[in-house]
């Protein structure tokens, strides 16, 4: 079957199997940023935006982003606020093993993204479908609140 969606800002147009999921379309367009973890939706390692939105790509049937904006974390690549993220999470020590980074990145980046007032209560509830073993979450919702204070200009949240 074939289905037209924009992916990372670019239309394309896509030949998928029936029952394919997107991370296994996205594996195959070499977005290596969407990883394979739980294929159930619990982990978040395969987090993608779809039309702006955190999803689990893993349990999002490849047909269903017909003629929408699929965004990983390749499409954000020269995103300033992607940048900013990145390097917060690098200099915080946020990133530890490192499996799970692009999923938390891709998660945290869409809260950013909405605007508003950010506190560690929202940052850890945007980061609750993202499993990490390694970092006990406190860093990286450092790292994004340090993002967010730098953004809004702000002092201590």
């Amino acid at each position: 079957m074939r289905i037209d969606l924009v992916l990372n800002s670019r239309e394309t147009v896509w030949e998928i199997q029936p029952g394919e999921t997107l991370l296994d379309a996205l594996r195959r367009q070499d977005c290596l940023s969407v990883k394979r973890g739980c294929e159930t939706g619990d982990c978040g390692a395969c987090t993608v935006l779809l039309d702006g939105e955190p999803v689990n790509a893993c349990v999002v049937a490849a047909a269903r982003v017909r003629g929408h904006m699929v965004t990983t974390l390749e499409g954000l690549r020269d995103d300033s606020l992607m940048r900013r993220l990145q390097e917060a999470f690098i200099a915080g020590g946020a990133i530890q093993c490192g499996y799970c980074t692009p999923g938390m990145l891709v998660s945290v980046y869409a809260l950013l993204r909405e605007g508003g007032r950010l506190d560690a209560s929202a940052v850890r509830e945007a980061l609750s479908g993202n499993l990490c073993r390694c970092t006990g979450y406190l860093k990286p919702v450092q790292a994004v609140l340090q993002v967010w204070q730098q953004q809004a200009g702000q002092g201590e949240p």
